[in-house]
C-alpha cells in the first residue's frame, strides 16, 4: 500500500502542556502516553496502544475490564464518565487506595 505513512500506535503530537515521560497526553481526540519529557508546544511522541500504569483518582474503584476515562483537567484517569474521554479499560482491578491504575489503551479515537 503506497499511501500508508505509519502504523499509528506511536504518533508525534505537539504537547499541550509541559509533560513528563509516562504521563497521559490528550490532543483533540488523540490520547496516549508520552514517550519522553516535553515542554509546552514541543513535539512529543505518544504511545496510543498497550498497558500502562497511569496516575489515577485515588478514591476510584473498578474491576478488571471496567471502562476508564481521561480527566484532562487533572491529568489522570478516572472511572467517572462526565466530560471525560474514554481511553480504554482497566487491565487490573483498582482499589480505592491506589494512586495509579493499570490501563489497557486500545488506540481507538473517540
Amino acid at each position: 500500500m503506497r499511501n500508508k505513512v505509519q502504523k499509528g500506535n506511536v504518533v508525534t503530537v505537539i504537547a499541550p502542556a509541559a509533560t513528563a515521560g509516562g504521563q497521559g497526553v490528550l490532543v483533540g481526540a488523540l490520547f496516549g502516553i508520552a514517550a519522553g519529557d516535553a515542554t509546552i508546544g514541543a513535539a512529543v511522541e505518544i504511545d496510543r496502544e498497550g498497558v500502562f500504569d497511569i496516575a489515577a483518582v485515588t478514591a476510584d474503584v473498578g474491576v478488571q475490564g471496567a471502562k476508564i476515562y481521561w480527566d484532562n483537567g487533572n491529568r489522570r484517569v478516572t472511572t467517572t464518565v462526565g466530560a471525560n474521554l474514554l481511553v480504554g479499560c482497566l487491565a487490573a482491578a483498582k482499589s480505592g487506595t491506589d494512586t495509579t491504575a493499570r490501563v489497557c489503551l486500545d488506540g481507538v479515537i473517540r
